[in-house]
């Protein structure tokens, strides 16, 4: 497993400085305590969606039915949507809708939904990681994938907790160039993953 590259991906599709508008945006009306309360359960609850999607999810595709080159198929044609959503500056309405959104205003906590599903860990996401869990080999290869995660989950507390001077910093132009330079690598993954899922399919 190409450690780096799985980290990279997941960060992309993660992409957290996308997630940086929406995230001032459900947070402007709770305070210091429950701001810090939410970014803490946000980065939890993703590395938790990361490891249980690597250790549990080729369990699920074998309850109903489906092989992992579908889901390559599948999975990369979603991501293709996802980075073209990204390239053109719009993760927000490719990640959640209109009425999550609005839902999300109502709550008293929004970390999980819908901050960390489907905001950060959406299907694509779920998709990416049991496609990575199928590569492992060994033991520690599926350890290491899940200690990604953990790495992704600080990745996402640090950007949060900075949520505020990196949107004066980078601005939404700054915020937008980040998240197209991310839909190009997700783009790249996407056919990766169609053409090598077409061609285990053909083979069968």
């Amino acid at each position: 497993m190409e450690t780096l590259k799985v980290f990279i991906t997941l960060l992309a599709l993660i992409n957290p400085f996308g997630a940086i508008p929406m995230f001032l945006g459900l947070t402007a009306a709770q305070g210091p305590a429950q701001v810090r309360s939410t970014i803490n359960t946000a980065a939890v609850a993703t590395a938790i969606v990361i490891a249980v999607a690597a250790l549990f999810g080729e369990m699920l595709l074998r309850i109903f039915g489906i092989s992992i080159a579908s889901l390559q198929v599948g999975g990369g044609l979603l991501l293709f949507f996802l980075a073209f959503k990204m390239f053109n500056a719009e993760p927000d309405s490719a990640r959640s809708t209109p009425e999550e959104a609005h839902e999300a205003s109502a709550r008293s906590s929004i970390a999980v939904v819908p901050l960390t599903i489907p905001l950060l860990t959406g299907p694509g996401t779920v998709s990416t990681v049991i496609i990575y869990a199928d590569r492992t080999q060994h033991w520690w290869e599926m350890a290491l994938l899940v200690l990604i995660g953990a790495v992704i989950g600080c990745v996402v507390w640090v950007t949060l907790r900075m949520a505020g001077p990196i949107s004066r910093l980078a601005g939404q132009t700054g915020l937008n160039i980040m998240t197209r330079v991310m839909g190009l690598v997700l783009a790249a993954l996407a056919v990766e993953f169609v053409a090598v899922g077409v061609r285990t399919l053909a083979a069968v």
